[in-house]
């Protein structure tokens, strides 16, 4: 890490291209996991996006059958 090279928090911020809001939040978000437990909670974070798009489909596709059910279409 650029801070263990003696560099200070902001000069290592900048030298990464991002602001220090950015940084102070994925400290906050982030801050106490190691790697591998951000890798995985990226990839649950994906898998919710993902089935919730799956849920929002199936929902739309049941309200749609109900309507023609009806003789609403």
């Amino acid at each position: 890490m650029l801070v263990s090279q003696e560099q200070s928090v902001a000069d290592a911020i900048r030298a990464i291209g991002v602001t220090e809001v950015t940084y102070y939040r994925w400290r906050k978000e982030f801050g106490g996991l190691k790697s591998d437990q951000v890798r995985r909670m990226k990839e649950l974070e994906t898998e919710n996006q993902r089935l919730r798009k799956a849920i929002a489909d199936l929902t739309l596709d049941k309200l749609i059958l109900q309507e023609a059910a009806r003789g609403n279409f």
